[in-house]
């Protein structure tokens, strides 16, 4: 909760104690607290801002302070109620408030962590189209592949800018947004309203951080209908140590991706078959090899922008979370570009041709694998396409493995754990997509795990903590080869 929040709910706890055991003959004590309450939930409304679950804090407040400043009155009737109806209706109210406020806790306005690098963070958001590829996606022919890219790079903020908000600031387009979120989900808009709140680490549109040598460039995918925005602390991190990082919203594919004209466009992906998957796949990486060959033209001048000579073209990595994993996988194998990339819990969509990668690459699963890897060698005779797909999966790991790469899990863990989602509320572990991990110890590990991948293999210094087990990270085990 925060800091006006915490307040209104003790000052409504507070008036409540005064109607209840304190006389109305202490008549300072009353308009003190009165007028106390009304400031604070003045600047409360002001300064935080309003949000649906603190909906009976607010109205049992104003009622207190109505009732308190009023008693005092003459001509205010002195009620006389039994004993059992006063506290009935006490307990009963005391039981509004504490619903008001759990929810409140449970759903929370988050801010995402802090980065752990030296620099500050900027960002900044372009809208590209690929003239030279139609949108497969959607029904008109005459579409092309439209994409949504936010960068995130140092920065020292000179001007002092604010911090940016997480989800859209305009109004109609956080409305649309939203809408795609809540008919996804069959929840009414409201539920998603708090989000406004919600700030990152990072400065929109500022200059970025002046540099002797360009920056190395990260690209990073976002999983099966999810979208850029749950990956924005990893981004955060990165930037604050050093690296420019791309985030993409591959459209057609997300919860909601929304373009500088104001449309919103929703999940269209039909992914249900190993066809399909190779099909979106294709697409995907397709996605990342134009934004790289846009951010060549951004590096050369040929797109206007502050990042020309800034980008470190020779030291390209790429990463993603499940669906985008797999696609870091794939790009890394085709674009020779690309020099190094990560999966982050992802199953592979293309194994075909895949199993000799001549470039360093990292798998980090979630602390499930080890059930799924004890389940599969159980099954692994059977006769099926999908348990040869995992197969010839385990294969490419070892091949990893055995040319310096690295495999690795981590317990506690489970599949979006390695997403921003573990810190929307509490609530998301109750459905199993979440492990039992703090959300913030998780989010570190795999931050941590990924910039010394990163540095080693883009920057060409560190890398102690990805060549085998930290006392200082216990939850992480390293896979061999004889595990698979």
């Amino acid at each position: 909760m925060r800091l006006f929040e915490i307040l209104l709910v003790l000052s409504c706890f507070a008036l409540l104690v005064d109607l209840l055991f304190i006389k109305r003959s202490a008549k300072k004590t009353g308009l003190g607290l009165g007028i106390g309450s009304s400031v604070i939930l003045v600047v409360q409304l002001f300064v935080e801002g309003y949000r649906w679950q603190l909906l009976l804090v607010y109205i049992m407040t104003v009622l207190f302070i109505l009732i308190v400043l009023f008693r005092h009155s003459k001509k205010m009737v002195n009620l006389k109620i039994g004993k059992l109806l006063k506290y009935s209706l006490s307990s009963l109210i005391i039981i509004l408030i504490v619903v008001s406020t759990s929810l409140s806790i449970v759903l929370p306005v988050f801010d995402l962590p802090k980065p752990e690098g030296p620099e500050k963070v900027g960002t900044q958001t372009f809208h590209f189209t690929d003239q030279n590829r139609d949108e497969v996606l959607t029904e008109d022919k005459g579409d092309k592949r439209e994409l949504m890219v936010q960068i995130w790079y140092p920065t020292e903020n000179r001007n002092n800018n604010k911090r940016e908000a997480l989800f859209p600031k305009d109004k109609e387009m956080f409305k649309k947004y939203i809408q795609t979120y809540s008919n996804s989900l069959n929840l009414p808009d409201f539920v998603f309203d708090y989000w406004k709140y919600s700030r990152t680490n990072s400065y929109e549109n500022v200059e970025i951080l002046p540099s002797t040598s360009p920056y190395p460039l990260v690209l990073l995918s976002h999983g099966m209908g999810t979208s850029k925005v749950l990956h924005a602390s990893q981004a955060e991190n990165l930037a604050s140590h050093g690296f420019i990082v791309v985030t993409i919203d591959h459209t057609y594919s997300t919860f909601a991706t929304i373009f500088p004209n104001g449309s919103v466009t929703g999940y269209k992906t039909k992914n249900t078959t190993l066809d399909d998957r190779k099909r979106v796949g294709n697409i995907w990486t397709q996605d990342v090899e134009f934004v790289i060959n846009q951010f060549e033209k951004l590096n050369s001048g040929a797109i206007e922008s502050q990042f020309k000579g800034k980008i470190d073209l020779n030291n390209v990595g790429v990463m993603g979370h499940s669906f985008g994993g797999a696609t870091a996988f794939n790009a890394t194998y085709l674009d020779h570009r690309i020099k190094a990339g990560i999966n982050m819990d992802g199953s592979l969509f293309e194994v075909e041709n895949r199993d000799v990668i001549n470039k360093p690459f990292m798998f980090i699963r979630s602390g499930s694998f080890k059930d799924w890897l004890v389940d599969f060698k159980n099954d692994k005779n059977s006769d099926n396409e999908i348990i040869k797909q995992l197969s010839d999966e385990l294969h490419i790991f070892k091949n990893v493995i055995n040319q310096g790469g690295s495999a690795i899990y981590v317990e506690g863990t489970q599949h979006f754990n390695f997403t921003d989602l573990q810190f929307y509320s509490e609530l998301i572990k109750l459905t199993g997509i979440t492990g039992d991990i703090n959300g913030k110890r998780g989010s570190s590990i795999v931050n941590q795990y990924v910039l010394g991948f990163f540095n080693k293999q883009l920057k060409g210094t560190g890398g102690n903590l990805i060549q085998g087990p930290n006392d200082m990270y216990p939850e992480v085990k390293f896979i061999s080869p004889g595990d698979l």
